[in-house]
């Protein structure tokens, strides 16, 4: 233990530390890794069927866990080491600084008339069909990814390595990236990305709600009531439309907060897909998206705030458990 936060908190805040300040690592990053492994695999795996998906998501989110567990383990004795192992996972599994990154760019550009530019840049955060896009478009894309994935890349990883430690960390990041890469509607992942995409609906579901009571507080902590009754009516009246459970929820609060209206038709591989109105403001400009971003920040530190008092817990279940001279598990 490293005080009363204990090892696995300290880590925790030293990797979303070193991901405000240094964002994604460069080279040989580890959830690129992960998914070229896992791209490999479904070579052999895949099959129509939901079956061969269960399989190919039971093996790949296994493996991972079991790594981080070994990680828990090799470290248990060490505080020191521990709160390294830790710190180091959270990095590699946090977004957040890409995530504001991308968002400002694509301010920029759009603030410059250079829609051409922003349209392409978009691809990174979207997997809508970009081409088309109007300035208000390219805005409310931005402004949807920004709320979705604070909750994706931010918030559910830290509060799962709040519970779970390491092993948490990693195996979320994989159900979130097979979700990503598997989990599609499509003909050929329909049935086989079954498993992915309800797995990941499950590992987000306290998260995104989190991450939507945390941008209602942050608004409440600007003493803006306003802001706060436009969110609980958004996540209220309008996020059950959204054909995401959690997306639905997190995009309704920062609509909300934000003032802003989102959702709307999106395309996708030539496929027109309704995702409700969500709010009651004007159609997102250049401008709100910087907002998102700020407002992405206070919902990664107030969830850092959150896994941090989880892990203390934790730590103090762990070691109440193990009793006088005893030795508390992973």
């Amino acid at each position: 233990m490293t005080g009363r936060v204990g090892s696995r908190a300290a880590g925790l805040a030293l990797g979303f530390v070193a991901d405000r300040l240094l964002g994604d690592p460069r080279r040989w990053h580890p959830v690129a890794g992960f998914g070229t492994l896992a791209g490999h695999l479904e070579k052999r795996t895949y099959a129509a069927g939901r079956a061969p998906g269960v399989a190919h998501v039971a093996l790949l989110v296994g493996s991972t866990a079991a790594l981080g567990l070994m990680a828990e383990r090799v470290t248990r004795r060490s505080p020191v080491a521990h709160a390294a192992a830790t710190a180091a996972a959270t990095w590699a599994v946090l977004g957040g600084r890409s995530l504001v990154r991308e968002g400002d760019v694509i301010s920029g550009q759009l603030s410059s008339g250079d829609l051409a530019a922003a349209r392409l840049r978009l691809r990174n955060l979207v997997g809508r069909d970009t081409t088309r896009l109007d300035p208000d478009g390219i805005a409310r894309a931005c402004v949807e990814s920004v709320a979705e994935n604070t909750s994706d890349a931010v918030v559910a990883p830290l509060l799962w390595g709040g519970a779970l430690g390491v092993p948490g960390l990693l195996a979320y990041r994989a159900v979130n990236t097979l979700d990503a890469m598997v989990g599609h509607r499509t003909p050929r992942y329909r049935e086989f990305g079954w498993a992915a995409a309800r797995l990941d609906d499950v590992a987000n579901w306290v998260p995104a709600r989190f991450a939507a009571g945390a941008a209602l507080t942050s608004a409440a902590l600007d003493g803006d009531s306003v802001a706060v009754s436009r969110a609980r009516d958004a996540i209220r009246h309008d996020a059950p439309a959204h054909p995401s459970p959690n997306g639905g929820v997190v995009e309704a609060a920062f609509a909300g907060v934000l003032g802003v209206t989102l959702g709307g038709t999106n395309v996708y591989e030539g496929r027109a897909e309704d995702r409700g109105s969500l709010g009651a403001g004007p159609s997102p400009a250049a401008y709100d998206i910087g907002r998102a971003n700020r407002l992405s920040r206070r919902v990664g530190t107030l969830s850092l705030l959150g896994a941090m008092a989880l892990a203390a817990a934790r730590s103090r279940g762990a070691a109440a458990a193990a009793g006088p001279g005893g030795s508390p598990g992973p």
